[in-house]
């Protein structure tokens, strides 16, 4: 990973995650000293290095947070929890109503009780004052002190209505409070309705806050009123304020002939795009060129979204709010307007069009021989679906063959170099739905991913990766730290890491935790071994989930996923508006402008990265609902499916031939008592210990499609192809 100037990177753990581990280490045993060399030995166990812990402890007794005794001996410095800066963060809620606040400077999530949550709702940015524990914990506890910023005013849900007055009860789980709805405030929806309601108040000594309803969706079940419920549910706005629209309308369509002096010109340049048959927007180019040395230049254009939205403005700041499109199974909440995403900035065939160019001199070996970074005009002279793509790559026929032979072969090449970089490869399923005309979903397909989807991956990754690299090797020349929107990846946690180890070990695999590079150099042989089997989809899961997050921050420490030392997110500014900060800022560094507010910055992406959270949970939920929905007309059926999942309440079974995943509770499973072994992640019986684990094929049969509770009931029909001796049957 890259280091950066001034700080310690160390193997295995960032400097940050050591620094909180150790320190929150001697907060649980705050009342006794502590020797160095039996804290060392307490992280050894956890696969830490000694050279991390000595340099955490050293940093922390210059910062005053611990203390040293006579002989040696450490023990936290209490009275630094009443001192320094506010502590901000976003609140991360649970079902049960206690929250994690996702803050600023730590790695570790802080703990807040439900008791403490001080009318905080889930998103909302707070400032929180921590305090020691009662018990011994593994995490930092706090409190809210106060809601700075509400993340979302307007919140979908059930309106109850009874003869005095009103309450919603919200979609959202996560949201712990019902909404009280003054009998003036209902706008005459009726019992049961589906309606959005906006917070008006919520006093100190009031349980509930106070709302109003502002729109009525309909009735509970149709597939419009549920995908818009689950996207309010989410902090999404469904409409675009006047304002937005306003500024919208009034943008310039035309493209003049001084706009186009101003950039480097591509129109005679072979171009074109490549994206899914269904897309609306085409956000990205390619343009090939021959050179005369025996080079090929290669050309990312982006369009260029930061002409058009500019700082300041209501379309900016609405872009900013929403940060990112919203993409559920039936439709795209965008993050801008369709005369931006759809028309002015959509790359369409045969039309001038400005972009936001990355542009790469290549050898035949993928290597990059030059590099220019800057805004083009371009004329597209195709639109690819990834299909016709993919036909021309498999027959060598077609449209553009042998620009689009050239990429591919290129793009293989610069694919392999990551690869042994020590680049992850998680090929992760995308369940898809096939829908009749009222929304119901009538089949399910996996979405494949084939060599046109790579190619188009692989000179993202590029763009994304020397635009980063630019950024650093200017701050080197000029000797100055520049504020730029990074897209970082940690090191995993070693927890995590066993946790999928025990996955692992059903299938007779496992990981090489020596280091962090052996980690990614043994994941890509498990996600090998396993690729086309029944367990591919299992462990490239568990994989994913065993990493750390990604998120946007100022502060680099590299993308551990990619194996990449500087990375960003240049090439989708239509969707994500990180990628329209990183098209300013590299104006601005382009221009010699290298001053930004650093903590603004940081400000807005970390509000990026929760709302990028926000979508894959609204996604997720979208998709959900679909298969229970799928699943209703399927009672009774008998399917065959892998156990996906072991809970001390029963096997989670994902049906091979739609992916729809439901419980089979343990108090169903016949002919025998049933215990759970943490452990071994596994389901034992208690007289003739039949063993059901992770990973075995069985027959089923669905009992129930719960649309309410979004669940599926299976019981137990038949073991049909277990795994035997931790092979894969």
């Amino acid at each position: 990973m890259a280091k950066k100037k001034g700080k310690k990177k160390v193997k295995g753990y960032s400097t940050n995650e050591v620094l909180e581990k150790v320190l929150v280490y001697l907060i649980g045993n705050k009342d006794i000293w502590i020797s160095k060399n039996k804290i060392v030995q307490h992280f050894i166990k956890k696969k830490m290095l000694r050279e991390q812990i000595y340099y955490a402890i050293n940093k922390l007794e210059k910062q005053g947070k611990i203390l040293k005794n006579k002989s040696g001996a450490l023990q936290f410095n209490q009275s630094t929890l009443t001192k320094g800066q506010p502590i901000v963060g976003i609140v991360d809620m649970n079902k049960g109503g206690d929250a994690y606040v996702i803050a600023e400077g730590h790695t570790t999530d802080i703990f807040v009780k439900s008791g403490n949550i001080n009318r905080a709702l889930d998103g909302d940015t707070v400032e929180i004052e921590l305090f020691l524990a009662r018990k011994r914990s593994k995490r930092q506890e706090g409190k809210v002190v106060k809601v700075i910023k509400r993340h979302q005013t307007e919140f979908v849900g059930v309106l109850n209505v009874t003869k005095s007055y009103a309450f919603v009860i919200p979609d959202n789980n996560n949201i712990q409070v019902d909404f009280f709805i003054p009998p003036s405030k209902t706008k005459n929806a009726n019992n049961k309705d589906k309606v959005i309601v906006k917070l008006l108040e919520w006093e100190a000594r009031k349980k509930s806050p106070t709302a109003e309803v502002v729109e009525i969706l309909g009735k509970p079940g149709l597939n419009d009123v549920e995908m818009k419920s689950i996207l309010v549910a989410q902090g999404f706005s469904l409409n675009f304020p006047k304002a937005v629209l306003r500024e919208t309308e009034k943008l310039n369509t035309t493209i003049n002939n001084e706009e186009i002096k101003k950039r480097r010109d591509f129109r005679e340049v072979t171009t074109f795009t490549i994206d899914p048959k269904d897309a609306k927007d085409f956000d990205d180019a390619l343009s090939v060129k021959y050179l005369d040395n025996g080079n090929y230049e290669v050309g990312i254009h982006i369009a260029d979204v930061s002409h058009y939205v500019q700082p300041g403005t209501a379309l900016d700041e609405e872009a900013r709010k929403r940060a990112t499109s919203v993409y559920l199974v039936d439709r795209v909440l965008p993050m801008l307007p369709e005369k931006i995403s759809n028309e002015l900035c959509s790359l369409r065939p045969n039309e001038t069009k400005l972009c936001y160019a990355a542009v790469f001199e290549l050898d035949a070996t993928g290597k990059v021989c030059k590099k220019w970074f800057g805004r083009t005009v371009i004329y597209s002279d195709r639109r690819f679906t990834y299909e016709e793509a993919q036909s021309v790559i498999e027959t060598g026929e077609g449209d553009y063959a042998k620009e689009m032979l050239l990429l591919n072969s290129l793009a293989e090449k610069l694919r392999a170099k990551r690869f042994k970089h020590g680049s992850i490869s998680f090929e992760t399923e995308e369940v898809k739905f096939n829908f009749d005309k009222a929304g119901k979903p009538i089949s399910i397909y996996v979405k494949q991913r084939k060599a046109s989807n790579l190619l188009v991956e692989d000179f993202m990754l590029l763009a994304n990766r020397l635009v980063a690299t630019s950024i650093f090797e200017k701050e080197k020349k000029i000797k100055k730290n520049i504020p730029f929107p990074y897209r970082i990846h940690d090191v995993p946690d070693m927890e995590k890491l066993i946790t999928f180890n025990h996955y692992a070990a059903t299938f007779d695999l496992e990981l090489d935790l020596t280091s962090t590079k052996t980690v990614a150099h043994s994941m890509n042989k498990i996600m090998k071994t396993v690729n086309g089997t029944p367990a591919q989809h299992l462990l490239s899961y568990m994989a994913v989930r065993s990493m750390s997050k990604a998120k946007y921050t100022i502060s680099n420490i590299g993308h551990y996923g990619l194996a990449f030392d500087y990375y960003t997110h240049f090439t989708s500014p239509i969707r994500r508006y990180p990628d329209v900060l990183v098209h300013r800022m590299l104006t601005r560094v382009l221009n010699k402008d290298y001053n930004a507010n650093g903590d603004s910055l940081e400000k807005t992406l970390m509000h990026c990265s929760a709302q990028e959270i926000k979508a894959v949970k609204a996604e997720r939920a979208a998709t959900k609902y679909k298969q229970v929905e799928f699943m209703l007309d399927k009672v009774g059926k008998t399917f065959e499916g892998m156990i996906s999942g072991v809970k001390h309440y029963g096997l989670f079974v994902e049906i091979m031939e739609n992916k729809c995943e439901g419980l089979i509770p343990i108090e169903t499973l016949p002919f025998d008592k049933y215990i759970y072994k943490e452990a071994k992640q596994c389901i034992v019986g208690m007289l003739n210990d039949t063993v059901f684990k992770i990973g075995d094929i069985i027959q089923i049969k669905v009992t129930k499609a719960d649309m309410e509770k979004q669940n599926i009931d299976m019981e137990l029909v038949a073991i049909s192809a277990p795994v035997v001796d931790g092979a894969i049957a």
